[in-house]
């Protein structure tokens, strides 16, 4: 591992955003090279076989073009899928990955049913259902598929009237059921996280792992500096090389928007 290097992070778009905007305001001096694999998303359709090999070339390109540090594999259905066979294929490197906040949502819960949004692929995951089985005994836990909201926030649409819709018909039923807490287990779902808890009223709880993955990631870099995080972001484009397998221009728009700061450049994603 190269001390020197920068943090390397994935996604299958821009969803990982999320996750590198809680990671700059807890690292402000943080270097990153951001990918993501727009030409193929959503992961969450694909086969297992196919993301693996995503993420195995991707990982291969962060290690060896850019000397990355740590991988962050910002995309929770990536990371089902993945995370074993990256963590055998660079021993040297940490992988850290995510995973949605069942153990978080179930001690939160006071009417003991927990809902969960996210992509297909994460819920049919072994490892979300061994996540289930550790964290969630005596748990109502409502799983919803969410497809179309990942191609919601890859437009930058995060408050339009289709992904308002959308957001209503996943939200309703768990709501109908007594669901008191939503998990959003996908790391495109917090940037509609606003619209979502207008829909759902602010006495149900949201619940994602951005802060939790950033901190992780403090750590292995032994850069843990306690609760403080900075709720402004700043020069983001002096710390952050983004690239993208997808339209480089659109994405650009798409995460100017985002992370509403401006974005100089996307390179292409030469993998």
């Amino acid at each position: 591992m190269d001390q020197h290097g920068p943090i390397g992070m994935f996604d299958s778009g821009l969803g990982g955003l999320s996750v590198l905007r809680e990671l700059v305001r807890l690292i402000p001096d943080a270097k990153v090279v951001y990918v993501a694999d727009s030409a193929h998303v959503p992961y969450g359709t694909k086969p297992p076989d196919f993301i693996r090999q995503r993420s195995l070339a991707i990982t291969r390109f962060l290690v060896d073009a850019h000397h990355a540090r740590v991988v962050v594999v910002a995309c929770n259905t990536a990371t089902t899928h993945a995370v074993a066979a990256l963590r055998d294929a660079f021993p040297d490197v940490p992988i850290v990955g995510m995973e949605p906040a069942l153990k978080p949502a179930a001690a939160a819960t006071r009417s003991g049913v927990v809902g969960v949004l996210a992509t297909p692929a994460t819920l049919d995951g072994e490892r979300f259902a061994t996540l289930a089985e550790r964290y969630t005994d005596g748990i109502e836990l409502l799983t919803q598929p969410s497809p179309g909201l990942v191609e919601c926030v890859e437009a930058g649409d995060v408050d339009g009237r289709e992904t308002e819709r959308l957001l209503r018909v996943y939200a309703e039923p768990l709501l109908a059921r007594g669901a008191d807490t939503i998990v959003l287990g996908c790391t495109h779902y917090p940037f509609l996280r606003d619209v979502l808890q207008r829909i759902v009223g602010p006495q149900v709880a949201l619940m994602d792992t951005g802060e939790a993955v950033a901190r992780q990631t403090a750590r292995v870099l032994g850069r843990e500096q306690g609760p403080e995080r900075f709720e402004r972001l700043e020069h983001l484009e002096r710390q952050v090389t983004y690239y993208s397998s997808g339209n480089v221009t659109e994405a650009r728009r798409v995460i100017a928007a985002l992370m509403q700061q401006p974005v100089e450049r996307v390179l292409p994603l030469p993998v």
